[in-house]
């Protein structure tokens, strides 16, 4: 079979490889749609940023290796012994991070704590291959109402689904989101839905701000044409919002924010308020913590998504509440697309993308 593999950061081959064989407990798929998401594409051109120094080492020692491909939608071929959840012909999408089960926290039913465990697309191979074999307990039914392409974006909505409910919302909270991309505007119809109130988005696109006022925003400011704090303070009566997502920041060779837009979401925030991180700065950074302490805010980070979280995922897009298909800009055809994917997704503000570019993968 063909299968993108990694020799280094920015050499990616198409490559011939034996079919991977089935195993106890997991599934032979065919991809049917594949993404790379952000971290992937700032990885795939050796970018700092959440697991580098893992695939730096990976890199160093095993290449060439399957990296990348965890947020898909495909269908099952093959059953492995002791399969009993799906059968051939499911499509199915999938978490990324699993639990390693062998822990005292697996071992005590908490699984969903554990962080000893691989990474799908990092620690064993993704689906940017014509076949890959994936675990049983990391899987999802993709419902019939979603389509291929939404059904690649439900693992970065579960992170979203954590995200909001690590914010633990209250009903009528001000919901402030810095950054419109893919998870940004997740984040966004999450909290619609979840009880916020007034909600104010930011970004420096106007075909992002635009996306956000059709998604639900209150408002949408374009940071390159106002003060967004000072606009904040004054759409929530002088005080800030209750609850700021910050999911602008990153590498700015990539178009993302730097470090700012956690600056701005901490001005943002109102005294007692909770700022989300939801961002890779991909290093340390300088935060006054002082800052923090003197008004109580609170910095907070998402916990890792759960099979609850993704199943939820499937509910809210094929009921219609979490809107996907606006979001999804770039479509390419064939497995050797996969590259010009990666391109673009580094890239989305060059190629107006909103949603990372898609992979249909038969072509």
């Amino acid at each position: 079979m063909k299968a993108w593999r990694f020799y280094g950061f920015g050499d990616m081959r198409l490559d011939d490889i034996p079919v991977p064989q089935v195993r106890p407990g997991w599934v032979l798929v065919e991809p049917l749609c594949v993404q790379p998401s952000v971290t992937e594409a700032q990885l795939a051109l050796g970018i700092p940023t959440l697991a580098y120094d893992r695939v730096k080492r990976r890199l160093e020692t095993e290449a060439p290796i399957q990296l990348f491909g965890h947020e898909f939608c495909a269908r099952i071929v093959e059953t492995g012994p002791g399969v009993t959840r799906f059968h051939v012909g499911d499509r199915i999408a999938a978490r990324a991070k699993l639990p390693c089960g062998n822990c005292s926290l697996c071992r005590s039913e908490r699984s969903n704590l554990c962080r000893r465990g691989p990474v799908i697309g990092f620690d064993q191979p993704g689906c940017f291959s014509e076949l890959a074999l994936l675990p049983e307990i990391a899987l999802v039914r993709v419902d019939d109402r979603i389509s291929d392409s939404e059904a690649a974006c439900l693992q970065s909505l579960s992170d979203s689904v954590a995200s909001v409910e690590t914010a633990s919302l209250q009903m009528g909270d001000s919901v402030v989101i810095f950054g419109q991309g893919s998870m940004g505007l997740e984040c966004l119809q999450i909290a619609r839905i979840s009880g916020a109130g007034l909600i104010i988005s930011v970004d420096v696109r106007d075909e992002s701000c635009r996306m956000s006022l059709e998604l639900g925003a209150d408002h949408a400011l374009n940071a390159r044409t106002c003060d967004p704090v000072a606009v904040i303070r004054e759409l929530t009566g002088g005080n800030g919002a209750d609850v700021v997502f910050e999911c602008a920041g990153g590498s700015p060779k990539q178009g993302l924010a730097g470090t700012e837009t956690l600056r701005q979401a901490i001005d943002a925030a109102r005294s007692g308020g909770k700022v989300i991180g939801v961002s890779w700065f991909g290093g340390p950074l300088e935060l006054n913590v002082d800052l923090l302490r003197e008004r109580s805010l609170r910095y907070l980070f998402p916990d890792i998504s759960t099979q609850a979280h993704l199943e939820h995922t499937v509910r809210l897009v094929a009921t219609g509440r979490v809107r996907l298909q606006p979001t999804i800009t770039h479509v390419l055809q064939g497995i050797e697309s996969v590259p010009k994917s990666f391109e673009i997704t580094a890239n989305k503000g060059l190629h107006q993308a909103i949603n990372p570019a898609q992979v249909m993968m038969r072509g």
